[in-house]
């Protein structure tokens, strides 16, 4: 999506150790007109699946993910990293691995929220090794609901996670795939 692409070049900072910075826009402050134009481009993707839910993960995916759900009509449901008091009852759980806080977190959504009735599409910010990515799925396939596919706003085509989760036969459309950055030489999209 050239008007993501055009953003990154803008706003976007590359940072030692294959990080993109675009909290400036995307997941520290977020620019919700913005995100409404991608939320759109998600939606043009994925009219046609039965969307009746949208998934993310706390926290960064949840500004894109909320005003994608209000494109679809839809639910917005986030798995959590903890288990609070206002979690009651039986949840679905899975185990991701944080690349940029470098630990594993349990993440967690009630069994209330997601089910055998579900068409959900997976929402998130960034997709690098597929860890967060692949943590969702098990949510979904562990709540017997379809996943219809995942929608990215920024993918590293340079690391795996794409590559391993299509070739899963997973649908993920990502409206900007970066091929190589370095601080050098800046940011070239596929």
């Amino acid at each position: 999506m050239q008007l993501l692409e055009e953003r990154i070049r803008r706003d976007g900072v590359v940072r030692d150790g294959d990080v993109l910075k675009v909290d400036s826009f995307l997941n520290h402050q977020m620019d919700v007109v913005f995100f409404s134009e991608l939320a759109k481009e998600f939606e043009r993707l994925y009219h046609d699946c039965g969307v009746n839910k949208i998934l993310t993960i706390e926290a960064s995916g949840i500004g894109i993910a909320c005003i994608t759900a209000q494109t679809f009509g839809c639910p917005l449901v986030f798995a959590k990293k903890n288990k609070t008091l206002n979690i009651a009852g039986d949840v679905w759980t899975s185990k991701v691995h944080s690349y940029t806080h470098r630990r594993v977190y349990d993440i967690i959504v009630s069994k209330d929220f997601l089910g055998p009735n579900d068409r959900v599409l997976v929402i998130d910010d960034f997709l690098a090794n597929g860890a967060a990515l692949t943590g969702l799925i098990e949510l979904v396939e562990q709540s017997g609901a379809t996943l219809v596919g995942c929608g990215i706003c920024i993918e590293k085509a340079f690391q795996p996670g794409g590559d391993m989760l299509r070739s899963k036969g997973i649908r993920v459309e990502s409206l900007a795939r970066v091929k190589s950055m370095s601080v050098e030489n800046g940011i070239a999209f596929c």
